[in-house]
């Protein structure tokens, strides 16, 4: 006669592999969004400040760097261009946002099934 050892043995199916490696992408892509959300956040908050340092700026015409080169602009084009710049990070990190709420979500119901078969057996938190 065998004895149990207490901790009962849940058989891993496919469909359980699947919904781990699933969570596992998930996650990755959560912690590049989060670090694409900080550039983006960084990258307007360059913008704002440039934008503030043109209203101190005495000049009319200042350098605006374009790829790797500076060229002398009119200060109204930079302003105009310092603006749309702002409009699409803005944009992008409202994309980002939503996008990782997605995958917050997606993590949730995942470790909603996960747990629910496995319990103890798995740990899905991040230390």
């Amino acid at each position: 006669m065998q004895q149990g050892t207490g901790a009962s043995e849940t058989e891993v199916t496919w469909e359980d592999q699947q919904n781990i490696n699933k969570f596992g992408r998930l996650n990755n892509r959560l912690h590049e969004l989060e670090d694409e959300i900080k550039v983006a956040k960084e990258a307007i908050d360059n913008l704002e400040d440039a934008s503030n340092e043109l209203i101190l700026t005495d000049e009319e015409v200042v350098r605006f760097q374009i790829g790797e080169v500076f060229a002398h602009v009119p200060k109204e084009d930079v302003e105009t261009r310092i603006e749309e710049m702002k409009e699409v990070s803005s944009k992008n990190l409202e994309k980002l946002e939503e996008e990782k709420e997605s995958v917050v979500a997606q993590m949730a119901e995942l470790k909603k099934v996960l747990y629910g078969k496995f319990k103890d057996s798995i740990n899905l938190e991040e230390d």
